[in-house]
């Protein structure tokens, strides 16, 4: 989804755009793999195994034993934030997308928002990942529509690319969104761990973070360069906006569906993390426990995540900037995540040399 802001951070950074694509394939994949091995240690026989379980343990681990649940919280917020946000731009590329195919309806695009947020409420009664397996199965399916509709147009217009637009240059007041929408479109940290735990050989962690950034850069970088080329300083907040009546909206029908199949994974991670945090870490916890002795969620709990969906549509009607929350995002949460495995990677080895050390 978040490859249709990539043309846009094209227009405001030019080449530099384009390498900042591949460079953060670079920094997310490293980042990726030394965050992946510092839930590892070696242990008394010299094997190494896991240790921990997310990001939250290693930031504990790191913060101790002074702070020893400052970090955790710290990886929380960060999370929450990511996921949360995440969550409102599926909503605001909702409206944007459905305002704009149907210009002629007497409809607006806070409308149109309150529309997809009503169907998505049933996100609050998500009870495992099996079902959001289903949503995220047909995302796929959808996403791989729309990306050869819309390279399919833009190599009908190869004749009139604008090779002379692609800027040397950058604009210094919007390229700080170009790096937020470039970053935040590689910021898949936050499902890692679970990733690699559920992995039935997790040694081809590496092999499989390796091919996969090279993939998406590759295609991200094709996708963003022939979409802006196409239309230049035209270009839009989300390219769909550039395509002609007819086929942009064939395409939003798919995005908004993609837009809406995507939004049951960030909202089930963000509850997750929630309930983890606030409802579920023992005599750490802020609120009661959200489930029953039963296991089931009590009425109040599922208030709670109905009200967790109200407040990403509220946010989307407020701050209905596709590229600006997008910018917002990935700057922050982005930044949080490329520093932070650096750090810990650092304590973990600052650790090691101290106990070889004491031996």
């Amino acid at each position: 989804m978040f490859v249709l802001g990539l043309p846009y951070a094209i227009l405001h950074g030019g080449y530099l755009g384009l390498f900042l694509i591949i460079f953060a394939a670079v920094v997310c994949c490293y980042t990726g793999k030394i965050l992946i091995a510092c839930l590892y240690e070696e242990n008394e026989d010299g094997e190494i195994v896991r240790v921990r379980d997310s990001y939250v343990d290693i930031a504990n681990a790191c913060c101790a034993p002074r702070f020893p649940t400052l970090g955790g919280r710290i990886v929380n917020v960060a999370q929450i934030i990511e996921l949360v946000m995440t969550c409102i731009l599926y909503v605001v590329v909702s409206g944007n997308l459905m305002y704009n195919s149907f210009p002629n309806l007497p409809v607006s695009q806070k409308s149109w928002s309150i529309i997809a947020t009503a169907v998505l409420l049933p996100c609050a009664f998500l009870k495992n990942l099996k079902a959001v397996s289903k949503f995220s199965l047909l995302c796929t399916l959808a996403h791989f529509v729309i990306n050869i509709l819309v390279i399919a147009y833009c190599l009908s217009r190869a004749r009139d690319w604008a090779w002379d637009k692609v800027k040397f240059y950058i604009d210094v007041k919007k390229f700080p969104i170009s790096i937020g929408i470039i970053v935040f479109s590689y910021t898949s940290q936050i499902f890692l761990p679970s990733l690699e735990g559920n992995m039935q050989n997790p040694k081809e962690f590496h092999c499989m973070m390796n091919w996969t950034h090279i993939a998406a850069c590759i295609l991200k970088g094709l996708f963003a360069l022939v979409a802006y080329l196409t239309w230049a300083d035209e270009t839009k907040e989300v390219i769909t906006d550039n395509l002609p009546s007819t086929i942009r909206a064939v395409v939003n029908i798919f995005l908004v569906a993609k837009a809406l199949l995507s939004y049951p994974l960030p909202f089930f991670a963000a509850v997750e993390v929630l309930e983890r945090s606030l409802f579920q870490d023992g005599n750490r916890a802020f609120f009661p426990n959200c489930y029953g002795g039963d296991g089931r969620l009590k009425s109040w709990g599922l208030t709670l995540r109905c009200a967790l969906v109200v407040f990403t549509l509220l946010m989307a009607i407020y701050v209905p900037h596709f590229a600006l929350l997008m910018g917002l995002t990935g700057s922050l949460t982005g930044g949080i995540c490329s520093v932070s495995g650096f750090i810990h990677s650092l304590e973990g080895l600052i650790e090691a040399f101290r106990t070889n050390a004491e031996d």
